[in-house]
């Protein structure tokens, strides 16, 4: 059983989620190419312009047309910024189930952008697709995504031995593979209801809008 996700624009308190488009270029390769990003993605490193048109041009678009997943980018309502991605993926449509991953640019954060953007998408997946788990992997390392993880409410599910590869600087500064474990999380559209009491001053206001 496949399915695709409609292509639309999720709006909340501080934000819009939309497609990615061609004048996202240059501010989306000069976020990939933040030294935190780059260590915990698979991403081209350096980042280059062309990495970024590939991208938004043909890769992100097939995983809509394809069935895996869907990309939004994230931006400030007020300004139009780009703050970020987030990337649904690894979408398992026979048990309405997808994995969610986000990147926030280095300027956006500590803001609770990454919170209201992935609590925004997530009403819109189990109110509006049906879906019953969204599931969020995080390196064990990675203080900053568990903090996102355990603020909207996530489950911890237990440690994944050896699971990813990461990067790190040498001594020379090269950047290098390594080996982490992985933490998987989950959440479950009964979770909800305690995450929108813990949030209520931001993301509360969340609206949908399909395109053509």
């Amino acid at each position: 059983m496949t399915g695709t996700f409609p292509s639309i624009d999720i709006s909340t308190e501080r934000l819009f989620l939309r497609p990615l488009d061609e004048e996202d270029i240059e501010a989306f390769a000069e976020m990939m190419n933040d030294e935190s990003i780059t260590a915990w993605t698979s991403a081209p490193q350096p980042y280059t312009k062309a990495d970024a048109h590939a991208w938004i041009a043909d890769l992100a678009p097939a995983e809509r047309a394809q069935g895996r997943g869907i990309v939004f980018a994230v931006t400030e309502f007020l300004t139009q910024r780009l703050v970020g991605m987030v990337h649904l993926r690894n979408t398992d449509w026979r048990t309405r189930s997808s994995e969610i991953a986000i990147v926030i640019a280095p300027w956006a954060r500590c803001e609770g952008y990454a919170s209201e953007a992935i609590l925004g998408i997530t009403k819109w997946l189990f109110h509006h697709q049906k879906f019953e788990r969204l599931e969020l992997r995080t390196g064990t390392d990675n203080a900053a995504a568990q903090q996102v993880a355990q603020r909207i409410g996530c489950i911890s599910e237990g440690v994944l031995r050896n699971a990813w590869t990461a990067r790190a600087r040498t001594a020379d500064g090269e950047w290098c593979e390594v080996r982490t474990d992985v933490i998987v999380w989950s959440l479950l559209p009964e979770d909800l209801p305690d995450v929108h009491e813990q949030l209520a001053d931001t993301g509360s206001l969340t609206s949908f809008t399909e395109r053509n």
